[in-house]
């Protein structure tokens, strides 16, 4: 575990924490927040990022020699984005409960970018049926976007029969990850429920200790703002995608985002029809 906690440390990290922290104090300072508190709070969402990162790192560790591996990284990533559509539902409020899950799609795609460029691995990214993969990230993208022009909820079941057979169609034929090629010694299976509970128990921190920081500094209301928070609660599948590229793997990273966007649309669609229901 010692080597997975070396691994979940990179330069890129120092750099985000430093950045997340700075943004937060300089924000308070210009914006009348409390700086005091701006910086607890991106001490705190640094502390959750490291969790995170360590989390997946360990469950990659002892995934790494599983064919499949994109797949169940991008469905245990969203695990967070479920707890909090579950929280929105039970204080019935659809427009929290979905904005979680949909807000992410456009930002995993840009993460998986900084990825490659990060691992130097770009080239890679673009090169396994990209019409298929880009389109794909693009419909995900909109069709998460969508969602919030719909003003009226009869006009949910619309939405509802535009995504389902889109995203089920695109989870079916997405891209056949390759043959695990790793030297490395996969680690113990004892330590993957563990590392389970930590990414959810800590993505689900995150996005609550995000908000503190961001109302502790004023920057909730501005669109940087928006874009820095999308940033940090996507932190999870940066990681992951960082952890499969560096360990040649970049078919694995785009299934992850193809799939994290994919069960986003899922969780946003099975929160919305269970709201629909008992709003009958």
């Amino acid at each position: 575990m010692v080597a997975i906690l070396k691994d979940a440390l990179h330069w890129t990290d120092l750099v985000v924490w430093v950045c997340t922290i700075s943004f937060f104090c300089i924000s308070a300072l210009v914006l009348g927040g409390d700086l005091s508190s701006a910086f607890i709070g991106g001490a705190g969402v640094v502390v959750a990022m490291f969790f995170v990162g360590a989390s997946i790192e360990a469950i990659i560790a002892t995934l790494q020699d599983v064919k499949g591996i994109g797949t169940i990284i991008g469905f245990l990533t969203n695990g967070p984005e479920a707890l909090v559509l579950v929280v929105g539902l039970l204080g019935d409020d659809i427009l929290f409960a979905s904005s979680t899950p949909l807000g992410s799609n456009t930002m995993n795609v840009l993460l998986l970018l900084l990825a490659g460029i990060v691992t130097l691995k770009s080239k890679d990214i673009f090169a396994h049926r990209p019409a298929f993969v880009w389109g794909s990230f693009f419909l995900t993208a909109a069709l998460a976007s969508s969602f919030f022009l719909f003003e009226l909820e009869h006009q949910y079941y619309l939405w509802l029969a535009l995504i389902i057979p889109v995203s089920v169609l695109i989870f079916k034929f997405r891209p056949t990850e390759e043959e695990s090629n790793s030297e490395e010694v996969a680690v113990s299976r004892l330590w993957l429920v563990p590392s389970i509970l930590g990414l959810l128990a800590t993505g689900y921190v995150l996005d609550d200790v995000v908000m503190y920081a961001s109302e502790a500094a004023h920057v909730s209301t501005g669109l940087i703002g928006f874009f820095v928070l999308a940033t940090l609660t996507s932190w999870p599948e940066f990681k992951s995608c960082l952890t499969l590229l560096r360990k040649d793997k970049p078919v694995a990273a785009i299934v992850n985002i193809i799939v994290s966007n994919v069960s986003n649309l899922w969780l946003a669609a099975a929160g919305i029809s269970l709201y629909l229901i008992l709003n009958l």
